[in-house]
């Protein structure tokens, strides 16, 4: 764990109530360690973003709160490419200006983002996992890397994802015993009747991906979406902190996107405010990928099922703690 930050004790408070909110009914084979919430992990593992651009959500900027204020570790960030956000240099550059306005105005130990260049998998001949090519991009490289260093037995690496899985995927390709070090919590797809689709957003992008990740981590699928509109009203920016981190959440709100599924910091949310996910079901993985599929695998509700699935958010607390927290960092007097 990392030592706290010099301003722990002012966002401590906020954060334990929304952490002590629910309880955990088993150990979820972690150790002497049981989570604080529904899932297997929680606020005290140390977490790697993995996404494409930073512009249209919040994802970011709730890692850098939460590890500002007692939450997760924040210990790496990959940065690649989408369908709709195919420049690499301007998404790296676009959290590099993150990072920097969050460093300017206090925050300390921040990793600094790295591209990362890999495309999608392409599903072998033969269907066999085992004979896929692996792209050895700089986000698998960083994955395995980074589980070795931060991960512990009863506190594995937590690797959070807002787009596609390729690089996850690619670091088994790698490396399989990454997956021993590691559980994967992925905002993506949809809830079905039957359990979850891997679906847009994000689990159409790298079908072949998916199933490598669902087969074999430890996963969690974040299908509980909100209105990220209401984190950051214009209403309220006369609250933000006159310094460059108030000026950068300004500057980026009229271009957050206004999509009911678009919200990728559900799942940062849901491993650091234990109390977030509400409603919580045990899945397993059904059937294989075909070569032309534009989804991956489904996800069926079994109580011995292997991954997690989150139905379910409390919405209001994500901006609640975003306040919280953004008014307790060093400098936070807002702007009259």
């Amino acid at each position: 764990m990392k030592a706290p930050s010099p301003n722990w004790p002012a966002v401590t408070a906020a954060v334990l109530a929304f952490s002590l909110t629910f309880g955990c009914s088993d150990s979820r084979n972690l150790g002497s360690s049981s989570p604080h919430g529904l899932l297997p992990v929680d606020e005290r593992n140390p977490i790697i973003l993995v996404n494409d651009g930073v512009y249209d959500n919040w994802q970011g900027e709730y890692a850098i709160l939460l590890a500002s204020s007692g939450g997760p570790r924040l210990v790496g960030i990959a940065v690649g490419t989408s369908p709709n956000l195919t420049n690499i240099m301007d998404n790296v550059e676009g959290w590099r200006s993150l990072v920097n306005a969050a460093r300017d105005s206090g925050i300390s130990d921040l990793p600094d983002p790295s591209a990362s260049l890999g495309a999608k998998l392409v599903r072998p001949a033969n269907g066999q996992i085992s004979a896929t090519k692996a792209n050895h991009s700089e986000g698998a490289d960083m994955i395995v890397r980074l589980s070795r260093k931060f991960s512990l037995p009863y506190r594995p690496l937590v690797v959070v994802t807002g787009g596609r899985l390729t690089d996850v995927a690619d670091a088994y390709l790698m490396d399989p015993t990454v997956a021993d070090r590691t559980v994967v919590v992925s905002s993506m797809g949809s809830v079905t009747d039957t359990g979850a689709a891997m679906t847009d957003p994000n689990g159409e992008m790298d079908p072949w991906a998916d199933l490598i990740v669902t087969t074999h981590f430890r996963f969690v699928q974040v299908s509980a979406f909100y209105d990220q509109l209401l984190d950051v009203p214009a209403s309220r920016f006369s609250e933000l902190p006159d310094n460059p981190f108030g000026k950068w959440i300004m500057a980026k709100q009229p271009g957050i996107w206004d999509l009911a599924k678009a919200a990728d910091q559900v799942a940062v949310l849901s491993v650091g405010l234990p109390s977030f996910a509400l409603a919580v079901d045990r899945v397993s993985v059904a059937g294989t990928v075909a070569a032309d599929a534009t989804t991956g695998p489904q996800l069926l509700t079994d109580p011995e099922g292997t991954a997690w699935l989150v139905k379910r958010c409390a919405a209001a607390q994500a901006g609640e703690f975003f306040w919280k927290a953004l008014h307790a960092l060093p400098g936070s007097a807002p702007a009259h």
